[in-house]
């Protein structure tokens, strides 16, 4: 059996007021010309398919419109996708019963039983291969929130709950699959040992305490396709547990980035091959490093000249940093008018001040707040207020009103 893994798409995501839809637009053909190409029995789309819990018209359009195609192009394609942080669980389940025509399965969040006990099967996916028959069950986690796996008769254990989840649905995974049958989770978390973006991923829970260790899943699981960190990466080195990194960069941060499809071949339960399949890129992201505005207007003269015969579309994507003594009113009126006539699209000025404030702070940077995180913002706040750090109690509690507000806004 093989398999294609993708995740973290955040379909409607803008950059700094600028949407990107031609770009996601490019990746979706792509996508659809392997699936074309490679034949594979599956696709796993791991999370954060849409950039928020209400996304805009247009990015909705963009999935359904792929799912349709994908089906039409192969209707043996088994397309399995999970609601990530970003997405609501609701929203993402909600045309679910449509879907299963187009062999597609959409989970979006965890229930449990009356008696207390994970409801697994509905978690539980089978995966047939070219000949119809089930090769491989598929464990769908969807990122799990602690409203799902905490209180009642769960206990107000966020890991503890994160636990018991894990367990029982491999544990019925195990139950229900036949000899020669592999087992592969799908799952939407941020694991130990995983490299996070610069700005790009919103933290889960609270620093290092949201990281779940990889133990979580057993030998028995031949397969781990995750998403959430945005750079393609093994998780401590293994073969079997991977992230397939986000198709496109969504933040500056990410412009190094080999942006990737996983590619990934079983052998009855075992796991046999991964290979990267690399995503063209439709739009480059360009920086200029923070140097003297003398400096900088320099090599914005020297940046190629719009060609009229050119697709705007493509244009890359600028940010400037600009190194000051002092504040300059008129900074972005020199920025764009040097940029009258280039070749690229301007989304982000940042300018970086030197420091009054002693010896370990050399550079005091101007940072502007979609580069903070709620966390940093609320710790900011703490320290501007009271005059000290914050503790890390006051901090997880934050993080779980957090939580508990993104959860309210996620009714569709």
């Amino acid at each position: 059996m093989r398999l294609f893994h993708t995740s973290d798409w955040h379909l409607g995501q803008n950059l700094h007021g600028q949407e990107r839809d031609f770009e996601h637009a490019c990746f979706l053909d792509w996508l659809l010309a392997q699936l074309k190409l490679h034949g594979p029995d599956v696709l796993l789309i791991a999370g954060d398919i849409f950039d928020t819990v209400n996304p805009p018209l247009k990015a909705q359009e963009r999935l359904y419109d792929f799912i349709i195609s994908a089906h039409e192009q192969n209707p043996k394609l088994t397309l399995v996708m999970i609601a990530g942080n970003h997405d609501s669980g609701s929203r993402i389940e909600l045309p679910a019963p449509l879907m299963r025509r187009l062999r597609t399965h959409a989970l979006g969040r965890v229930l449990w039983l009356d008696d207390g006990q994970l409801d697994a099967e509905r978690l539980l996916i089978p995966l047939p291969d070219a000949k119809g028959k089930t090769a491989a069950w598929c464990l769908a986690l969807p990122f799990l929130r602690p409203a799902e796996v905490t209180g009642a008769h769960l206990g107000d254990d966020y890991l503890r709950g994160i636990g018991q989840v894990h367990e029982g649905l491999i544990a019925a995974a195990n139950a229900k699959r036949k000899k020669g049958q592999a087992l592969i989770a799908i799952s939407h978390a941020h694991m130990a040992g995983g490299s996070v973006s610069e700005d790009s991923e919103r933290s889960l829970i609270i620093g290092n305490a949201e990281a779940l260790p990889a133990k979580l899943f057993d030998k028995s699981v031949a397969y781990v396709a995750l998403g959430h960190l945005h750079k393609p990466q093994k998780v401590n080195g293994e073969e079997r547990m991977r992230y397939s990194g986000s198709p496109i960069p969504l933040s500056f941060s990410e412009i190094g980035y080999k942006h990737q499809i996983l590619d990934v071949t079983f052998q009855g339960e075992r796991l046999v091959g991964v290979e990267p399949l690399l995503i063209p890129r439709s739009v480059n992201l360009q920086r200029l490093e923070a140097a003297p505005l003398a400096d900088i207007l320099k090599a914005l003269a020297d940046l190629p000249d719009i060609d009229l015969l050119a697709d705007t579309q493509r244009q890359p994507w600028l940010e400037v940093r600009v190194r000051l003594d002092e504040p300059q009113p008129d900074l972005r009126q020199q920025i764009e008018t040097a940029l009258q006539g280039k070749a690229v699209r301007l989304v982000r000025i940042a300018a970086e001040y030197a420091g009054k404030r002693g010896e370990d702070n050399n550079d005091e940077r101007l940072i502007e707040l979609d580069q903070l995180t709620p966390q940093e913002l609320f710790s900011r706040a703490w320290l501007e207020s009271y005059g000290n750090e914050v503790d890390e109690q006051t901090l997880k509690d934050f993080a779980v009103l957090l939580q508990e507000v993104q959860q309210a806004d996620e009714q569709p």
